[in-house]
């Protein structure tokens, strides 16, 4: 029961308590009401019911659909049978009606385990029977071109189903055509070509592009490994003599060749040697035709530079007595020129001093007073007092000074005439 129905129920029984005692109409009139309450209900619930089978059918079987990086998906009408190509993106698919079947587009490799041991459970035949372990690698991808049209015969383990059973019907009948040696060495090459060649044509009739096939590790069989290590052994030993004995033989050679080229080169030495002492001693008899020559040139300029040096001592000798003569007599001319100055000067200066004492005299003749003045002129400022005593004769008191002073003019003026005089004479 839903909540609502049972809070009606509940409301039902309390009205139900409370109003037992009224009348039958009352009774059918509630009777419709809760009648119609509950179709209410029902039809609630089944419109509840109808979304959640939608919803459901929804979440089992989606009407959108996407398809991933690197993938195709085929759309398929189940009705018609018709098929659609998509690849990555958004594909819309009707429930019930269509079919969505993803396939991937890159590159797988099969490898298989059970024939790569020689010893394994299904391991390769050679032409001899023996058995032998090949590890062996095919690289395929689904062909887009022409998968809508084998999507329904592919089966859902490619692998398995259609790249096993392949590649088992060629790869086994490719190495039955060899020996166990070919395979393993010289025919490698051969045999992953024809099994490429052969399997590429049974895989595209499928829709399956053959990428590559690869053969890696052989693993041969216990008694043909030991039997083909004991001939490998027993080669590498004769290949080893025969190698031993062309080297013991190319050392004989090379001893003899040796010795021989010691002995030449002894030769050649002594040679180089012998021509060495010849031409040092042409070069030592050529040498000293240049060095006697240069010798005697050497001693010449050593004779000249002598000599040179001899002259040029005396020329320096000379000059420097002479020099010495021009510089005595510039000094004597230049004294004669110094003396004949000064006397010039004492001459001019006694004339003139003769000539101003002269003019002197005739003006304190003329004029006596002067003597006065001129004494108190340049006493003035050195003398403050004279004291003297007077004159016998009662005269001025500079008297005796001044007849002093005119006596000595007398004799100043008398001696530059004499020495003007002898001057003359």
């Amino acid at each position: 029961m839903t909540p609502r129905l049972n809070q009606i129920t509940a409301a039902l029984r309390e009205r139900l308590g409370h109003r037992l005692g009224q009348g039958g109409r009352q009774l059918g009139g509630l009777a419709r009401s809760l009648g119609s309450q509950a179709w209410g209900v029902r039809r609630t619930a089944l419109w509840l019911a109808g979304l959640g089978a939608v919803a459901w059918g929804l979440t089992q079987a989606p009407p959108v659909h996407t398809v991933g990086r690197g993938e195709m998906a085929i759309r398929t009408n189940v009705l018609t049978g018709g098929t659609s190509a998509f690849t990555e993106g958004s594909v819309w698919l009707v429930p019930g009606v269509q079919q969505l079947r993803r396939y991937t587009l890159r590159d797988q490799v099969w490898r298989p385990a059970d024939s790569a041991q020689a010893d394994g459970p299904s391991p390769f035949q050679s032409i001899e029977g023996l058995s032998l372990g090949v590890n062996l690698s095919v690289r395929y991808a689904l062909d887009p071109t022409h998968l809508a049209s084998h999507a329904s015969q592919l089966p859902d383990d490619l692998a398995r189903d259609v790249v096993q059973p392949a590649v088992q019907g060629v790869v086994y009948k490719a190495f039955a055509r060899y020996t166990v040696r070919e395979i393993f060495s010289t025919k490698r090459a051969q045999i992953q070509s024809d099994i490429d060649a052969e399997l590429k044509t049974r895989l595209a009739s499928d829709g399956v592009l053959l990428r590559g096939v690869q053969i890696g590790k052989v693993d041969l069989p216990a008694d043909y490994r030991r039997g083909m290590d004991r001939l490998l052994s027993e080669e590498l030993e004769a290949e080893k003599m025969r190698y031993t004995l062309v080297l013991k033989e190319k050392q004989v050679e090379q001893t003899a060749l040796e010795a021989e080229a010691d002995k030449v080169r002894r030769e050649k030495d002594a040679e180089a040697a012998a021509r060495e002492q010849i031409i040092a001693a042409k070069a030592q008899e050529e040498a000293m035709k240049h060095v006697l020559p240069f010798k005697q040139k050497q001693i010449e300029q050593r004779q000249l530079e002598a000599e040179a040096e001899k002259v040029a001592r005396i020329r320096g000798a000379e000059g420097s007595a002479q020099a010495r003569r021009i510089e005595s007599q510039g000094e004597a001319d230049s004294r004669q020129k110094l003396a004949d100055a000064e006397v010039y000067r004492l001459q001019k200066v006694g004339q003139v001093n003769a000539e101003q004492m002269a003019r002197e005299g005739a003006l304190i003749t003329r004029h006596p007073l002067l003597i006065q003045k001129t004494m108190a002129d340049k006493l003035s400022d050195k003398i403050q007092v004279i004291i003297a005593p007077p004159p016998a004769n009662g005269d001025f008191i500079g008297a005796a000074l001044i007849g002093g002073m005119q006596k000595t003019a007398a004799n100043n003026a008398a001696a530059a005439t004499d020495a003007n005089t002898g001057e003359v004479q």
